[in-house]
């Protein structure tokens, strides 16, 4: 299951937004080792495309570098579709590397770059992905991480 609170997965969602009709794309680093998404990176779609994203190669080199500089790991690797569910696609699964991360996917199919996320409806999904296996997981989504959160769980089929 992934954990994520309500700001990190607001931000994603607003930045798969902001880049529709390109498909968005980033990482939401964590403490090494705890599972915990915490430090929201957006990045450039270098390949500025509606059907395909890449990370800027010198831009993810420099990432890595400070996420090892900061005992951290990729906790979330992120992207959005801009016309098809949120699901992994061929290529998706081929590139994906992390095997400890979790693959969320947005889809602004329908709502594309419209804003006002509260109560909004959203196609906010995530799965993890090993040596090509595809495994959809819940997400719970928590007002922050301190004690005393309250959970609101998003489950899709």
């Amino acid at each position: 299951m992934l954990r994520i609170d309500r700001a990190t997965y607001d931000a994603i969602v607003a930045h798969a937004r902001e880049d529709h009709p390109d498909e968005a794309c980033g990482v939401v680093a964590g403490p090494e080792g705890s599972d915990r998404p915490e430090r929201f990176i957006p990045m450039l779609n270098a390949a500025r495309s509606p059907t395909f994203y890449e990370f800027d190669s010198g831009d993810l080199l420099r990432l890595y570098r400070e996420m090892d500089d900061r005992d951290e790991e990729p906790v979330v690797i992120y992207h959005s579709h801009t016309a098809t569910e949120a699901h992994p696609s061929r290529t998706d699964i081929s590139y994906a590397s992390e095997p400890n991360a979790h693959y969320v996917l947005v889809s602004t199919r329908h709502h594309g770059a419209q804003t006002g996320l509260a109560g909004e409806e959203v196609e906010f999904r995530s799965f993890r992905i090993v040596d090509g296996v595809v495994t959809e997981e819940d997400v719970e989504v928590v007002e922050s991480y301190l004690f005393g959160h309250s959970p609101t769980t998003v489950v899709y089929d």
